[in-house]
């Protein structure tokens, strides 16, 4: 009984991370390695990476004009030139099994960086489990090659750089990724408002023009050689994902899946999500309004005030704040493919336990959302277990943020609504 009761005790003190964290690590660098040696690897996008890297090289710079086997280019220039790097280090592509421990290498690397955000936010030992047991995760990044590894990775060296208060560092970073996938852009709010509130407006201001000083620079020879034909491609809101490689909403029906009004519905559920985020949770430890928060755009707090509100960007709100971002975007998505689950495995964990969710309902949620993301090809029970996970999911996160440690504001300016 003694050591049940050590044991358990391990697993609750958020302080063992140090040493559980690099050990889990280890351990899964050994499974990665025999994933690599003993399952094979599948061709989905590498080829066409590959082939689009070639049209590159041949000294092509019209996105419109850069395709491969599985369709056009519609990733910004960051992943042209991480790709170009693969490209090169894989004899043109040919090296599939360089390229894995490439990914192997990058998986590794982003599995420390979500574990150490972990630290920073305090939580137990007891949630790591979940972030190095999933099958899907491995198989995006070292069985498919997926492009999402590298933006994930990019997303969580953002969030430990803001959990440090590194600003400049973070924004630099989240920009990086943004230039990889378009997919982070569903963070962009959170990200808006952590740097609104931790350094005030204009600091802020200046940090958004850095982030669109990136993407000029990482596509500055594609937008010189045509500025329509990169952005409509590489940021392409509208465009359409075809019914058969849904993962969330193929239980409503191809017909509802197309139509118009699905799509404005889902748009306008997004909208709401994020505004009750914002006005119930986003704002609640800074304790301020909605009102407050205009307030603070048109007339920014100085010197005091500031600082007192800038004390409630902790590391904990930072990983609950972005994850909650990300988890709303999911859910309100017309479609998910399977790399999607890249942007999920690793914060639904921690919102799922910072809400207050014992750890049987904890790992019982984590179970339904691993095998509703491994059922090839999906269907309509799968896909309901996605979309009902990733509403646990959001809903803990609702929760999580309402249990982070706010600050007590001694500010007599009644206009800015402070409760």
């Amino acid at each position: 009984m003694d050591l049940i009761r050590e044991g358990i005790s391990i697993a609750q003190d958020p302080k063992q991370i140090r040493w559980i964290g690099p050990a889990l690590v280890a351990s899964d660098a050994v499974l990665c390695l025999l994933i690599v040696w003993k399952i094979p690897y599948t061709e989905i996008d590498w080829q066409a990476y590959m082939e689009q890297i070639e049209t590159y090289i041949a000294g092509e710079r019209d996105y419109a004009k850069i395709s491969g086997s599985t369709g056009p280019l519609v990733y910004p220039g960051g992943h042209v030139y991480i790709y170009r790097l693969l490209y090169a280090l894989t004899d043109g592509g040919k090296d599939i099994r360089f390229a894995q421990y490439a990914f192997v290498a990058l998986y590794l690397g982003t599995l420390g960086l979500a574990i150490a955000a972990y630290r920073r936010a305090n939580a137990p030992p007891w949630v790591l489990p979940m972030l190095i047991l999933s099958k899907r995760m491995h198989s995006i990044f070292m069985l498919r090659l997926f492009n999402d590894g590298f933006a994930v990775s990019f997303l969580f060296a953002a969030i430990l750089a803001y959990q440090k208060r590194w600003w400049t560092v973070g924004s630099l970073l989240f920009s990086a990724g943004l230039g990889v996938k378009m997919s982070l852009l569903l963070v962009l709010p959170a990200v808006g408002l952590i740097l609104m509130l931790a350094i005030g407006r204009d600091r802020a201001v200046k940090q958004a023009v850095l982030m669109m000083q990136v993407q000029a620079m990482l596509g500055y020879e594609f937008i010189v050689e045509d500025v329509y034909s990169y952005f409509g491609r590489a940021f392409e809101l509208s465009r359409q994902f075809f019914f058969k490689w849904t993962v969330n909403w193929r239980f409503v029906g191809e017909e509802t899946f197309l139509s118009r009004n699905f799509s404005l519905g889902l748009l306008a559920a997004h909208g709401a999500l994020l505004v009750t985020f914002l006005g119930t949770r986003w704002l609640k430890p800074a304790r301020i309004t909605l009102g407050g928060l205009e307030w603070m755009l048109l007339e920014p707090p100085r010197g005091a005030a500031q600082a007192k509100i800038a004390r409630s960007v902790t590391p904990d709100f930072v990983l609950s704040v972005m994850a909650s971002a990300m988890l709303v975007g999911c859910l309100c998505a017309r479609s998910l493919h399977y790399q999607f689950f890249a942007y999920v495995a690793w914060v639904s964990p921690y919102v799922l336990w910072r809400s207050g969710l014992h750890p049987v309902a904890v790992y019982a949620v984590w179970v339904a959302q691993e095998w509703a993301w491994n059922v090839y090809p999906s269907t309509d029970t799968s896909s309901i277990v996605v979309v009902g996970s990733l509403a646990a999911s959001v809903s803990a996160s609702w929760f999580a943020i309402g249990r982070t440690e706010g600050v007590k504001l001694a500010i007599k300016d009644p206009d800015l609504h402070v409760e």
